[in-house]
């Protein structure tokens, strides 16, 4: 079969993720748990199939495994196609060498052949670590209508987030006339979300320059942009004006996960026109005991509730026993809060048990921190563990036994 594809998208899966902390330790960054029942990387393959793109190649790298395992076949997605589709794309061994991904281009470079097997006339790149619901067929359209070669999705950021960009300055068309890779000072405030629409004969051509140059770092941001912009290329930027959040950190993982609750969230993920996709293992309903209380939070299928929550987001499978508080956190999937303990301003990663009568954290204020719990742990009873502090099993065997801490 050599159907063509107007569109082949490429999603950057592979990052390692490390201001995530103990988060990423055995998983990739888009693999982690949002919004209760979503890994990050269901935003933008939800994106793709809301948008009409159904031939995604997902680059992986750090710590594949969950993540490839979450991703199967596609068909969550509806995109276990028999010409297309999604296929996961992980470094492999050539007849002459083999490489990690060195960069962003370098990775796409190593996956030329999955793209020219659909002879596609655009090429969309995508990272698997942002938080939005984008429309990429409006965006390929203004691609098309501007005659660019490359168009990239910008959003407006306060001026003092600049230095955290790529920053594109633009004419009134769109048309970009310069480009800054994080720059200290910048008279634009249109940052670079990380989508790209790329002509695919134009892309193909600078990834091989890319590739031959033994000085490029062989990313899209330091190399490719400034190279096309250099050169004269048709460049536009691609304005954004919805809901888009970089969880590359801790802080930011919880303030987005903030962001869904409240009876109008700044990020609404029961939108009915525009689904987000997952998959979901059965889990039965979720179960509130007679002195329950739930307050302002998402309480996922097959949690049981005891005691009290609110404004937290909670995973499948989380129990919170009689007496038992949790404010202001983010637990993933099946944790287990014991009796009397009290969860404050706290990421509590997946499997972890925290027995009772535990303090964790400290109630949230302007000068309060996020406390920080790994997977898989088992805290002891009347353990007190405080803000700002991330807790592996060194950490609780150093400081938690007998309650100290």
């Amino acid at each position: 079969m050599n159907k063509k594809k107007e569109c082949v998208a490429m999603l950057l899966a592979g990052g390692q993720g490390s201001r995530l902390r103990l988060l990423t330790e055995k998983t990739a960054k888009p693999a982690v748990t949002f919004g209760g029942k979503y890994k990050i990387i269901d935003f933008p393959l939800s994106n793709c199939v809301n948008s009409g793109i159904d031939t995604v190649g997902v680059l992986t790298q750090y710590q594949p495994l969950m993540l490839n395992e979450y991703i199967g076949n596609g068909r969550p997605w509806d995109l276990d196609r028999s010409w297309g589709g999604i296929v996961v794309l992980p470094p492999y061994q050539a007849s002459k060498h083999a490489d990690w991904y060195t960069g962003t281009a370098n990775a796409i470079y190593q996956n030329l052949h999955f793209i020219r097997r659909y002879t596609p006339d655009y090429i969309l790149i995508l990272s698997g670590d942002h938080i939005y619901k984008m429309d990429y067929h409006a965006m390929i359209d203004f691609h098309k209508k501007a005659g660019a070669d490359c168009t990239i999705a910008v959003i407006d950021v306060p001026p003092e987030e600049t230095s955290r960009f790529g920053i594109m300055s633009t004419c009134d068309d769109g048309k970009i006339y310069k480009f800054e890779e994080k720059p200290k000072a910048t008279d634009s405030t249109k940052a670079s979300m990380g989508v790209y629409v790329f002509t695919a004969e134009k892309l193909v051509r600078y990834l091989e320059d890319d590739e031959n140059d033994p000085e490029s770092e062989n990313d899209f941001g330091k190399n490719i942009i400034p190279s096309m912009l250099k050169n004269g290329e048709s460049m536009f930027a691609f304005p954004f004006s919805g809901y888009w959040k970089d969880v590359g950190t801790i802080q930011s993982l919880w303030d987005s996960n903030m962001d869904l609750l409240g009876d109008k969230p700044k990020f609404d993920i029961n939108d009915r026109a525009w689904r987000i996709y997952s998959r979901n293992y059965a889990q039965p309903p979720h179960f509130m005991g007679d002195n329950a209380v739930v307050v302002n939070s998402i309480i996922t299928e097959g949690c049981e509730i005891y005691g009290k929550v609110e404004n937290s987001v909670l995973s499948s499978g989380v129990r919170v026993e009689r007496g038992a508080s949790v404010t202001d956190s983010v637990i993933m999937s099946d944790v287990v809060i014991g009796r009397n303990c009290s969860v404050n301003y706290s990421v509590i990663d997946s499997g972890t048990h925290i027995g009772s009568d535990c303090k964790i954290g400290k109630p949230r204020n302007d000068s309060a921190g996020i406390t920080l719990i790994g997977a898989g742990l088992e805290v002891p009873a009347y353990s007190i563990i405080p803000e700002k502090v991330n807790v592996d099993e060194e950490y609780i065997n150093t400081n938690c036994k007998a309650g100290r801490a």
